[in-house]
């Protein structure tokens, strides 16, 4: 009788614990709440090709671009914030004259004072920290411009001629998709 019992309140124990458990998985998380909130633009451009671009805003704070806070120069940056800044793709493309084929890849940068590097990677599945060269397709040397406007959080814009560019402070750095 007493090996019932315990068997028994073992049993509903286990029941309640589970029950318990269950009851407080947390609900999805909603990134639009983060202080890098998603955004994603999307264009089809003026060949056919749909272009798709998704990325978190950093917002600059008071700090500047390419100091030892956001953006360092000379060092590899994720183009945003959070998950990789992704670029997805319909049609091959060449990417400031190179050869790239439809599909989504990660969209890394370089800054610099005078030009960025574009990086564009086969790997789409990591934290945007993450970073691994062995799966890069290739890297591009742009020049940076002054920006029209002063722009708090990161903005990318995609023109229908193919222009790709991004604004964040007051600096702007574009590139060009055909």
């Amino acid at each position: 009788m007493k090996k019932l019992f315990l068997l028994t309140l073992i049993t509903g124990l286990l029941f309640t614990a589970f029950n318990v458990s269950a009851q407080q998985k947390k609900a999805p998380e909603d990134k639009s709440k983060r202080p890098s909130p998603p955004d994603t633009v999307q264009a089809t451009l003026s060949n056919g090709t749909q272009v798709v671009i998704a990325y978190s805003q950093p917002s600059v704070k008071g700090r500047t671009i390419g100091g030892a806070e956001i953006a360092t120069y000379g060092k590899v940056w994720r183009t945003g914030a959070n998950e990789e800044t992704t670029i997805q793709l319909s049609k091959d493309v060449k990417l400031e004259g190179k050869a790239l084929p439809a599909g989504k890849y990660s969209l890394w940068s370089v800054p610099g004072p005078k030009e960025w590097v574009i990086i564009i990677n086969k790997k789409t599945t990591e934290w945007g920290t993450v970073y691994s060269e062995a799966f890069d397709v290739f890297r591009v040397t742009v020049p940076t411009q002054k920006a029209a406007s002063f722009t708090e959080k990161l903005k990318f814009a995609i023109d229908k001629s193919g222009k790709v560019s991004f604004m964040w402070g007051d600096t702007m750095v574009a590139f060009n998709l055909k």
